[in-house]
């Protein structure tokens, strides 16, 4: 069976399930290694967890881990690609503080010998300079939460390893999920906070 993971605010959990045993029939649920699962009459199953790594530990039941979903009083995001950067810290469902960064760095040209040469160098300096913009902005913005909260990053992986290498995120708590996103702007933003917050379902269709 195919694995699919799909987030889901916990507002539209209840709703979730209920389309899931209208698909597959009558569910069984249990609680196990920290998640609330589902099982099928026909064999399908599903996985749901919390947000921020948070072990699930209450009752068999959709109602009760949608309700399980708190916002931790300290957290943040951390995006990061070439064309750009957004970090906010939050608490709880509220921003407290956030920043949107643009840079341009070149694309890749397909000029050959020291033209290709200067061209690499002068992007490669482009980018150096955005991530330490991004990382300069992220220690002033998650400096205050750091080792008290988590905090969720995406974007490009090489870029954000890049910005978290500065020692004054050294620690920075880095959780689940990892959000894929486009360049960051404020609606992107937005929307990884709501991901962030949202409980992620690891579906097996039989």
């Amino acid at each position: 069976m195919d694995i699919v993971t799909v987030s889901v605010p916990a507002a539209r959990v209840e709703r979730w399930v209920a389309n899931f045993e209208s698909r597959h029939g009558p569910t069984a649920y249990d609680v196990r290694d920290g998640a609330l699962t589902g099982t099928a009459t026909d064999g399908s199953t599903f996985a749901a967890r919390l947000p921020f790594a948070t072990a699930y530990d209450g009752p068999a039941d959709p109602t009760a881990l949608a309700a399980a979903v708190v916002a931790p009083r300290a957290w943040g995001v951390l995006l990061v690609r070439k064309g750009g950067f957004a970090v906010a810290r939050l608490a709880g469902a509220a921003i407290a503080e956030h920043k949107i960064g643009q840079r341009h760095v070149q694309g890749r040209t397909k000029a050959g010998g020291q033209s290709q040469q200067r061209f690499a160098r002068r992007r490669d300096n482009q980018a150096r300079q955005a991530y330490e913009a991004a990382a300069d902005h992220a220690a002033r913005i998650l400096g205050p939460m750091v080792g008290r909260g988590p905090v969720v990053t995406g974007g490009d992986h090489a870029a954000v390893s890049e910005v978290l290498s500065d020692p004054r995120l050294r620690g920075v708590r880095v959780v689940e999920p990892w959000l894929p996103v486009p360049d960051p702007k404020r609606a992107v933003l937005d929307q990884a906070i709501r991901d962030a917050t949202a409980i992620r379902l690891e579906v097996s269709n039989a």
